[in-house]
């Protein structure tokens, strides 16, 4: 069930008051348009009708997927520590609540990065699995380490035999694509899964960098 409510919100640069729909939860079945307007950057996103100044809101989303069996847990955070916190909060609110429970095969994913909220979603609506895209995705930056420290990389899309990544490089300024032919992609992924790495969860997961890098260095789930 796709759950909202309506809030108050003083606009933090001229000070006007607005109203917003604040969404808690997202049934992506149920509610195809939440669906397209999440991947569009129109939920829980706050635009000042006065000047115009936009913001993500404060708030944690629920997003659940019936058909591709994801859930994602998302709190907006961008302290390391905290979100560590944050993760073990739910993990231990989830362990007393048994609200996990009926979910086996599911993808279960914690998240505190909006972007990162979308881009799992294009992954698995792409038919792939974050925990060996997150480990291509590093390979591409490892490809010039010189110059990792200061790049990011993000899925795009599957086209056609090809994958799509988006390399953002903070010190240069710029953004650049490179695309893996989705043969690579079966080849980690086969390889992940027989290591071990396992394409369902088992409880909430971090998959990010961190999970990746530490899967190339032989430790699975």
């Amino acid at each position: 069930m796709s759950i909202n409510n309506k809030q108050s919100v003083k606009c933090p640069k001229c000070g006007q008051l607005s109203d917003i729909t604040v969404w808690s939860s997202i049934t992506a079945k149920d509610s195809a348009d939440l669906k397209y307007d999440l991947l569009h950057g129109r939920i829980n996103i706050f635009r000042c009708p006065s000047c115009q100044q936009t913001a993500l809101m404060p708030s944690p989303l629920l997003y659940h997927d019936e058909d591709e069996k994801l859930m994602m847990s998302f709190t907006p955070c961008e302290d390391a520590v905290r979100a560590e916190q944050l993760y073990d909060d739910v993990m231990e609110a989830s362990k007393e609540s048994g609200e996990l429970d009926g979910l086996e095969g599911y993808n279960l994913r914690f998240v505190t990065d909006f972007n990162e909220l979308l881009e799992k979603i294009l992954i698995f609506d792409s038919g792939l699995n974050d925990k060996a895209v997150e480990v291509i995705k590093l390979m591409i930056i490892m490809q010039e380490a010189d110059k990792s420290e200061y790049r990011s990389c993000r899925f795009g899309k599957r086209d056609g035999a090809e994958l799509e990544f988006m390399i953002a490089d903070r010190k240069e300024n710029q953004v650049y694509t490179s695309r893996v032919p989705l043969e690579s992609y079966n080849k980690v992924w086969e390889q992940l899964r027989a290591s071990g790495v396992k394409p369902y969860s088992f409880f909430w997961e971090r998959v990010n960098s961190s999970y990746a890098t530490k899967l190339l260095k032989g430790y699975n789930n």
